[in-house]
């Protein structure tokens, strides 16, 4: 076999597994709901590393009221990008009361970093301005997060 061949077939499986495991991370992560007013989240919860790095990556689409939380053990200054992310989200990050300390706009496949702007443990993505378009706004109230 040709040594180009080789190393196309090791990228390709390589490739493959990530790509995979990727799904299966993705696929196997919890749903919680949470509510702003009278608006109901199904939010799939990232709270380990490896599900917090994937996050929406590689993701094609996201349904209306669907996004992820982002639930950190310390609260610190977690920075976001959109590296293999396609799709363009909203970040709110939330103190540990679920009020909301400041919304992001995010462009798809930038690594530009959105951060709170003050030490956060959540972070909710949803689809780009879905938040300003409900009117929500730093100081609403996100209810259902899980208490520490």
């Amino acid at each position: 076999m040709l040594p180009h061949i080789k190393q196309i077939k090791v990228f390709l499986s390589l490739f493959s597994f990530i790509f995979i495991k990727s799904q299966v991370v993705a696929a196997a992560l919890p749903v919680i709901e949470l509510k702003i007013g009278k608006t109901s989240i199904q939010a799939e919860v990232a709270s380990t590393p490896p599900s917090q790095q994937l996050g929406l990556m590689y993701r094609k689409e996201l349904a209306t009221n669907s996004g992820m939380l982002f639930i950190f053990n310390e609260k610190a200054g977690h920075c976001f990008w959109m590296k293999n992310t396609l799709i363009p989200l909203s970040i709110a990050f939330l103190d540990d009361d679920g009020k909301i300390i400041n919304i992001e706009e995010m462009l798809p496949q930038s690594e530009e970093n959105h951060c709170p702007t003050r030490a956060t443990r959540f972070a909710l993505e949803m689809n780009r301005e879905w938040f300003s378009s409900r009117k929500f706004t730093p100081g609403t109230l996100v209810t259902g997060l899980p208490k520490f």
